[in-house]
């Protein structure tokens, strides 16, 4: 196996030219588009495949089906991740900070299989976990690639420049999000902004979105056609929505952690057992409801288009966020930002829902809430308030909801940080590292 390849290399930042990087992060965004392309549709046709399977089977079956589907998937995808590449366990974006802020290396020959297989056979077999973070540590990890074979030379900047690039190329892949996948790399992954590292993931996350929408369409994730614009009695819904998400924000931050410290007991066990229990937890959920298992992207487009009726929506934000926390736990492949999307989609629409019944006017679309509760719970748990607010409206393809989700976004970044919960992907990297906090970018 070939020893991981240090990231200090390449030009020093004041040296890095954009028009040298330019070819280079061209690229590095047609690759990773291709990358996540086919992870995307090898996780849309397992997803469809389970789902069909579960759904047309006899009930006894079905279960059976539902059950041997989530435990075999789960329990090869996390002997994959513990026999090869360790580092791919999880979304890989903390990891991937720390590759950025130089922590540590990256070996991406293979990082890049067996983030793609251990994530398809995960999921795919029903894991509740979303495709956005193996696509964006794959992507870092194509910068990485991309900057060996063009023989950047030996310093820091132009390496961190392309796997930041490769990285903002798989967020907009994932969720044809260009803006998104650019804004992420400057305020998540990079938490600075320099010239160079904007060009490139400027570049990249176009190149990849255009690589991805002519392989997987052209249609927003989350279409939302005809919808009117909210009025501005939305805005204090959006407010206490905001609240909301603040407070379940944290919850979920310090119950993902709570998650992986309990199946740290479990690491005495061969892995594919890990995996199979996890697996047979979300297999029965599974065949109980089929759209709760997975990515959960039909449950959030039957929220958002309304079919799904109130009284279930609670009890379905329950089920999901405990498959969250099994799922994750368990170590296996998989990101948290499509888990977060449909719970604040589900959690958005109750209360919107709640608001409509009593006072039309001040809810008269509660889709609109679902919108609101996915950017608001992903900047609570994430921080991440820009990423949060130009990736829902990229999603929805509606600029519309700017204004509510810059309310409900910053009152649920507010009370995060009042109650001194840390950023998920900081603690996230602050446990596997036992790194200190970084208070800027990258040293250079």
């Amino acid at each position: 196996m070939s020893p991981p390849i240090a990231i200090n290399s390449g030009l020093k930042e004041t040296e890095v030219k954009r028009r040298h990087i330019l070819p280079k992060a061209l690229v590095v965004g047609i690759v990773s588009g291709l990358v996540a392309s086919g992870f995307r549709m090898a996780l849309h046709f397992c997803e469809e495949t389970r789902i069909r399977l579960i759904e047309r089977l006899p009930s006894w079956e079905g279960l059976g089906v539902a059950v041997a589907l989530g435990a075999a998937g789960s329990a090869l995808g996390l002997w994959l991740v513990r026999r090869f590449a360790p580092e791919t366990a999880g979304s890989g974006i903390p990891d991937l900070k720390s590759v950025v802020l130089g922590q540590k290396g990256l070996n991406w020959r293979r990082v890049i299989p067996v983030k793609f297989m251990a994530g398809v056979a995960g999921i795919g077999g029903g894991l509740t976990l979303g495709r956005e973070g193996p696509t964006v540590q794959m992507g870092g990890a194509t910068g990485l690639m991309v900057s060996s074979l063009f023989r950047v030379k030996q310093g820091e900047g132009e390496r961190k420049a392309l796997i930041s690039a490769g990285a903002a190329a798989g967020l907009a892949a994932a969720f044809n999000a260009p803006l998104a996948g650019l804004i992420f790399a400057l305020e998540e992954l990079n938490g600075n902004f320099t010239p160079v590292v904007f060009v490139a993931s400027f570049l990249a996350s176009v190149s990849a979105d255009v690589v991805c929408r002519v392989v997987t369409g052209e249609t927003p994730v989350f279409a939302m056609p005809g919808m009117p614009a909210p009025t501005l009695h939305a805005l204090p819904v959006c407010a206490v929505l905001g609240l909301a998400a603040g407070l379940f924000g944290v919850l979920f931050n310090r119950s993902l952690l709570l998650s992986l410290d309990l199946f740290d007991r479990l690491k005495s066990w061969p892995a594919p057992l890990t995996g199979a229990l996890a697996g047979l937890v979300v297999g029965v959920a599974a065949w109980a409801y089929p759209a709760m298992s997975g990515s959960g992207a039909l449950l959030s487009d039957r929220a958002l288009s309304g079919d799904l009726a109130v009284k279930w929506m609670l009890l379905l934000v329950a089920g999901r966020f405990l498959l969250t926390m099994v799922s994750y736990g368990s170590g296996a492949a998989g990101g948290i930002f499509a888990p977060l999307l449909v719970l604040g989609s589900l959690g958005g629409l109750a209360l919107g829902a709640g608001v409509h019944a009593w006072l039309p006017e001040w809810a008269a679309n509660p889709q609109v809430f679902a919108v609101v509760g996915m950017g608001a719970l992903f900047t609570s748990t994430v921080r991440a308030p820009l990423t949060g607010i130009v990736l829902m409206t990229e999603l929805t393809g509606n600029y519309s909801f700017m204004l509510p989700l810059l309310v409900g976004g910053f009152v649920a970044y507010g009370v995060a940080e009042a109650l001194g919960d840390k950023p998920i992907y900081e603690a996230l990297r602050e446990r596997s590292t036992g790194a200190a906090p970084a208070l800027s970018g990258p040293a250079a």
